[in-house]
């Protein structure tokens, strides 16, 4: 009898009588004569897990039946779910999301064979990763000598008022790390008391009471004196106090600008019309198709962002407004800008682009900013908020009043600016060191200062000052106060 060699005879059994082979899976009869193609392809795609030898042969399997073969185990299954809470998490997504058909629908197109929890089996694993979470955080502050915080009152799309309190410390790694403690919906009113509980609630929750050195906040009255009230310091943040001294040098005669200007940006923002014709003729004018940007009090540098566009699209708003199809003569008269609004706005950018990049600068997240706070005050007051020789009456005005207001917020010219935790971390960052932008005498005063601060963080009881110091880095003092260790280094400012 001749040898059959193919493999599919691992599977059929032949029926000489009647030509056909049986198979022994299923016990369905197949007709053969000489070649078990057939017989292969009914193995591979009705016995996948069988056909291992005959995944050797020429016959390419379906899809079905590839994919049938890729089962999800319980450690990948984990992994997806996992995956998916991550996801949720991180974009902030509705938990809802999982119960979606289209959601289902490329889960099933990923790995088919993953078998999708339910909303509440989400629901407890984000749970669970959380307290997970929050352990890791709990350990990383405990850990911590010294925590400030940062606090703000905001308010969502829906009107509902919410505030956060965000804990920041350097790990024993020398890591910045921050958590935010605290996302709370404020019901009550916003009373000096009612936040001073809020913050002293966060920072007991976390077991931090007794190591927050300082929290940094705005400068709102009920939030101010919220923090005068606690057991850390008040520092206002610079970035806030630098919007401030800005709208004071807006209120001269700018205001009028920016009030005429976002009612112009408004009319193209609202009328779909007027939207659509900018943009074609923004095409006919070969420039680019930006939208225009409108100002928002609460949102920084959005004036220098709305006046730079506008510079950019002033012929094409000016075409719009001028097109009698798309806007009517009483509406253009009161929305086109006058000459002397566009030459004012094209004066003062340049003064709103170095503001804007002083106010990036300080509002990085990932970096310590703090001693980056008087030498860019100065560097404005000292460099571009000077009078220029092409500067008109109203920028004089602007930067006149905008450098005044400053330095009174920043108490420039106070003497005890020296002490500020602010200067004294100027002196310790490399770039600053010499303090170039002080006169010499504050100088003099912030490096007494400095080793005064030092003592209080030696490990010895006393620390004498250094008989010689180099005149390129520091001068030396004439005379320092002995000072003995303090628990808080901030007490000593």
């Amino acid at each position: 009898m001749k040898r059959r060699k193919s493999t599919a005879w691992e599977h059929f059994t032949i029926q000489n009588e009647t030509g056909s082979a049986k198979c022994k899976y299923c016990d369905a009869v197949l007709k053969y004569s000489s070649s078990t193609s057939s017989l292969l392809y009914h193995i591979s795609s009705q016995h996948p897990g069988m056909s291992g030898a005959a995944a050797s042969t020429s016959i390419q399997p379906t899809i079905n039946a590839m994919l049938a073969q890729s089962r999800c185990s319980d450690a990948k299954a984990e992994s997806i779910t996992q995956g998916i809470c991550h996801m949720i998490e991180k974009d902030m997504m509705p938990i809802s999301m999982v119960e979606g058909p289209g959601f289902r629908e490329l889960m099933s197109l990923v790995q088919p064979s993953y078998k999708m929890p339910s909303r509440s089996a989400i629901t407890r694993r984000i749970e669970k990763r959380y307290e997970d979470k929050k352990n890791t955080v709990k350990e990383q502050l405990r850990l911590a000598d010294w925590v400030a915080l940062t606090t703000d009152c905001w308010t969502a799309l829906n009107t509902e008022s919410y505030l956060t309190v965000t804990s920041h410390l350097i790990s024993v790694d020398w890591d910045l790390k921050s958590f935010v403690l605290l996302t709370e919906s404020m019901s009550v009113c916003h009373t000096a008391d009612n936040l001073r509980e809020k913050l002293i609630e966060a920072v007991g929750k976390w077991v931090l009471t007794g190591r927050v050195t300082a929290c940094v906040h705005d400068k709102a009255k009920n939030i101010v004196a919220a923090n005068r009230q606690a057991d850390w310091h008040s520092v206002p943040c610079f970035a806030h106090t630098l919007q401030l001294a800005i709208n004071d040098g807006f209120a001269v005669h700018l205001h009028r600008v920016i009030s005429a200007a976002a009612k112009l940006v408004s009319h193209f923002n609202h009328s779909t019309v007027a939207s659509k014709a900018l943009e074609r003729k923004q095409d006919q004018m070969k420039l680019p198709t930006h939208k225009l940007i409108q100002s928002c009090k609460s949102r920084w540098n959005s004036v220098c962002e709305m006046f730079e566009r506008l510079l950019e699209q002033r012929w094409v708003v000016t075409a719009v407004l001028s097109d009698r199809t798309v806007t009517k003569q009483q509406d253009a008269r009161h929305l086109e800008l006058r000459d002397e609004y566009w030459q004012l706005m094209e004066d003062v950018v340049p003064t709103l682009t170095a503001l804007k990049c002083a106010t990036t600068a300080m509002s990085a997240e990932r970096e310590v900013s703090i001693s980056n706070a008087y030498p860019i005050t100065l560097g404005l007051i000292k460099t571009h908020l000077l009078q220029r020789e092409n500067d008109t009456r109203h920028v004089v005005e602007f930067k006149e009043k905008l450098r005044t207001s400053l330095a009174e917020r920043m108490k420039i010219d106070e003497p005890d600016v020296v002490s500020s935790p602010a200067l004294i971390a100027s002196m310790l960052d490399p770039r600053h060191k010499h303090l170039c932008f002080l006169c010499n005498e504050k100088k003099a005063l912030a490096n007494a200062k400095l080793y005064n601060v030092a003592a209080t963080v030696t490990h010895t009881e006393q620390l004498a000052v250094p008989q010689a110091v180099d005149d390129n880095d520091v001068d030396e003092p004439q005379s320092v106060q002995q000072v003995s260790r303090t628990e808080d280094g901030f007490a000593a400012w």
